[in-house]
């Protein structure tokens, strides 16, 4: 009876059900089941079913494009008749993703494969929906969140080559690596996030330029499409090595964002300030729960706090293993280090001092969650960052959330920047743009650029205007007018002058050896012989060696050399000669318990 209520016999149908559910269902055991076939009632049949959750084709839906995404369109198509590379340098909110699908049709059409990268696993979830609307199972997802075994499906899917099944890659950068045969072309969205360089462990490179390499292999068009173009990029569009399409104009007509740059001294000066968020942000903030919009915070820090200090002598708790402060989480009531995972209980006394007298410094994702509660207790708050969504489906989960008007308020750290599109946010805040613009890296400036401009690109997306609070300590930075009038063409030439004065790419490339032992003089001996060596083939190139800003992890002291390369043909001998000569150094010395790793264009 059950079998004929699951299957729908009473209306004439006839179907199939799984075992385990109708023994279930049925509360009968498989002996049970086993029986009913033996007499011929039932026929069993064994199929092997996927673990992917399939996805039917809704039906292909036409892409009513603007008249400048259409020009786009067809300049994109115009410059691959050139180029087998260009780069779409489209404003936030442009409808980049559209042009994308649109050309995704024609790759189809001609029974070829297309690449979809994307920096962060976050952005598939959101992505992936969009596109299965318009191409349903053809579409398959693959990054490190999935499993082992269902990584293995989708490798199988994709070595089989047959027409209509996962024709539609999107992932991570993991997926440049699955086995394709029939590829045609290759996007990489985000071309500028620092998340496509894989770091550790090896193999390390860059997924942009590897997919680029990759669409070369297999004479596929390649796509570059950014906001905030990478510099590298950008120049070589300026060049002529790659096409250049602009799309300056957002979708539907909505405006950019209006820009606030606000100064955290004065607020502190004035006593205005409540917690971490200046009177213009919290007023900002109330109007839009008031209108009942929706707001994103963003603090590129995770935790509740960085520092667990000691009032009387100074002392922060450290890791055990890693140069590094231990930042405070206040969900597990650990002291965590975000390097190599250690963890103690928060010290009720100083370990140095005695003192009992411990203050916490600093902020991040976890606090600004418990003050926006305290401040706003009415609104539905949300963090998304490393620590929500260490789950499978936690990414879809909070963005579905956040979409369908479940949340608020998110609070985030670089996950809330990078490609998501929501309808009705109209505010959002960045909290302390000098921890971006200080951190000691040549390409500081221009990530903050693109971290801040991309992050204001959430706000008025459609037909609602939006505002962006910037929270400061020095209002009056170069960086900021650039920001606020989205000019990337200023911040580029800004950023170029000093590239070039500098040395740095992408009027050179750099390779960066490092060198790690338990020992801390044998690392630095290691380092040190190598340089020698080095800077008799190569002079001035070498630079180095120098403790990088953690300079010890999982209690391995590390030393680093900097080489700077010309852009000429025999870059690669040289390269390849550069590691033979710091091996030999390495082996003739008798640093063979020294590890040494090679980064060629770090990131």
């Amino acid at each position: 009876m059950v079998f004929l209520q699951f299957t729908g016999w009473d209306e004439g149908k006839r179907g199939e059900v799984e075992r385990l559910r109708l023994q279930k269902a049925g509360k009968a055991s498989a002996d049970v089941v086993s029986s009913l076939a033996e007499k011929g009632i039932f026929n069993v049949t064994t199929r092997e079913v996927g673990r992917l959750t399939p996805q039917q084709i809704p039906g292909l839906q036409g892409r009513n494009l603007s008249p400048a995404q259409q020009q786009a369109r067809a300049a994109i198509v115009e410059a691959w008749k050139q180029q087998e590379v260009v780069l779409l340098h489209g404003i936030t909110s442009s409808g980049k993703t559209e042009i994308y699908a649109s050309l995704i049709d024609d790759v189809l059409a001609e029974g070829l494969q297309v690449l979809f990268l994307l920096p962060e696993i976050a952005l598939t979830a959101h992505l992936i929906e969009r596109l299965r609307k318009y191409f349903g199972t053809r579409v398959g997802v693959y990054h490190s969140a999935f499993g082992d075994n269902e990584r293995v499906e989708v490798w199988r899917h994709v070595l089989s080559g047959q027409p209509g099944e996962f024709d539609v890659i999107v992932g991570a950068r993991s997926a440049l690596l699955l086995p394709f045969s029939r590829l045609g072309l290759v996007i990489v969205d985000e071309e500028h996030d620092a998340s496509y360089k894989q770091r550790d462990p090896a193999p390390r490179y860059q997924a942009r330029d590897a997919a680029i390499v990759l669409a070369r292999r297999f004479g596929a068009r390649a796509l570059l499409g950014s906001a905030t173009p990478s510099l590298e990029s950008y120049r070589n569009a300026e060049t002529g090595k790659y096409g250049l399409v602009e799309l300056q104009e957002r979708f539907g007509g909505a405006s950019l964002p209006e820009f606030l740059v606000t100064d955290i001294r004065a607020g502190i000066r004035e006593k205005s300030m409540k917690a971490h968020f200046g009177e213009a942000l919290v007023n900002e903030m109330r109007a839009a729960l008031e209108r009942n919009e929706q707001i994103i915070l963003f603090q590129n820090r995770r935790g509740y706090s960085p520092l667990w200090q000691c009032y009387d002598c100074g002392t922060v708790p450290q890791c055990i293993r890693c140069d590094v402060s231990l930042t405070y989480h206040k969900a597990g009531h650990v002291l965590t280090c975000h390097y190599c995972g250690y963890s103690v209980d928060p010290p009720v006394a100083c370990n140095t001092c005695g003192s009992t007298n411990l203050r916490m410094l600093g902020f991040g994702t976890e606090k600004i969650e418990e003050d926006i509660a305290s401040l706003f207790p009415e609104a539905r708050v949300q963090r998304f960052d490393l620590d929500t969504t260490r789950s499978k489906a936690a990414h879809q989960r909070i963005i579905s959330d956040f979409e369908d008007g479940r949340i608020d308020i998110l609070v985030g750290t670089q996950m809330v920047t990078k490609g998501l599109d929501f309808d009705n946010v109209s505010v959002v805040g960045i909290l302390n743009a000098d921890k971006l613009m200080n951190f000691p890296e040549f390409r500081s400036m221009e990530r903050s650029f693109q971290l801040m401009t991309q992050v204001a690109g959430r706000a008025g997306r459609r037909q609602r205007p939006g505002k962006v609070i910037i929270q400061t300590y020095t209002p009056g930075h170069w960086l900021f007018p650039l920001v606020k009038a989205n000019d990337y063409a200023g911040m580029y030439r800004v950023e170029m002058g000093e590239r070039k004065n500098h040395y740095y790419p992408p009027y050179a490339r750099l390779m960066e050896f490092s060198f790690r032992h338990v020992m801390e003089p044998l690392a630095e001996s290691a380092a040190s012989a190598a340089a020698g060596v080095l800077r008799q083939a190569y002079g001035a190139r070498v630079h180095g060696p120098v403790t990088p800003l953690v300079g010890r992890i999982r209690n391995q002291f590390i030393r680093t050399l900097l080489v700077k390369l010309e852009r000429t043909s025999e870059i690669q001998s040289m390269k390849e000669d550069m590691v033979r000569l710091v091996r030999q150094s390495i082996k003739m010395a008798d640093f063979s318990g020294v590890r040494m790793s090679v980064d060629v264009d770090p990131d």
